[in-house]
């Protein structure tokens, strides 16, 4: 895409120092957009409307939500863990377009994208927690896309997995043989997708390009889910 595709845009990365922020405020940058980066984890209700009225103008908004996967067994899962991720990766998102989206609907313009995960798309074990909160994310993004496309507002997701990003694929987790062969026998692409890469298709997704996807989910996943 044009390097400069992004100019002049005001785009917010919320968890901006953690899961794909550092790499998306890097490519974002690179591309001319005006990166507002927020490090808070978004359990305190009060948090997201006050980082977007300090952010004023916001062309986009990019909601990176990550915390570390709970591995728990189903019928071990207690309330606690349930509560607590949900908490923090799908109570902040009717906050933070509460916040955002009446500036969005005055001017008629903005994107929302989402991060999230194919884990929502494709079963996976020991993780009934972590799936069901980014369930609940493409599932809130695909009626609210839908419900403001008609604003001049594209809501959209990435879905992701085996994407290199340190939250999820640390380096001890690359390098141990037993993952890489699962990477051979999984992921029809053979190898992670770079941050760079996944970075790219958001960049792309937020610029005046994509004006035609509205409540979308992007599957990014080297082929583990198409």
């Amino acid at each position: 895409m044009d390097q400069s595709q992004l100019a002049g845009k005001r785009i917010l990365v919320t968890q901006a120092d953690t899961f794909m922020g550092p790499t998306l405020c890097e490519v974002f940058s690179e591309m001319g957009a005006d990166i507002i980066a927020d490090n808070n984890l978004l359990t305190d209700p009060e948090l997201p409307a006050q980082i977007i009225q300090r952010a004023g103008q916001i062309d986009a908004l990019v909601i990176n939500l990550a915390v570390p996967a709970p591995f728990t067994r189903g019928e071990l899962v207690d309330d606690s863990e349930w509560s607590a991720t949900f908490q923090a990766m799908v109570d902040p998102l009717p906050r933070l377009c509460r916040a955002v989206l009446p500036q969005m609907i005055e001017r008629q313009s903005g994107k929302i994208l989402v991060m999230g995960s194919a884990s929502a798309l494709r079963g996976m074990k020991r993780a009934s927690t972590y799936s069901a909160a980014r369930g609940a994310q493409l599932a809130y993004v695909q009626a609210m896309g839908v419900e403001m496309a008609a604003q001049g507002i594209q809501i959209n997701a990435i879905a992701q997995n085996f994407v290199d990003n340190p939250t999820y694929f640390p380096e001890q987790t690359k390098a141990n043989p037993a993952f890489q062969e699962r990477l051979k026998r999984e992921v029809p692409l053979g190898r992670l997708v770079s941050m760079r890469e996944d970075a790219q298709f958001a960049a792309y997704l937020c610029s005046d390009a994509a004006d035609c996807f509205v409540g979308q989910v992007f599957p990014v996943s080297g082929g583990w889910v198409v």
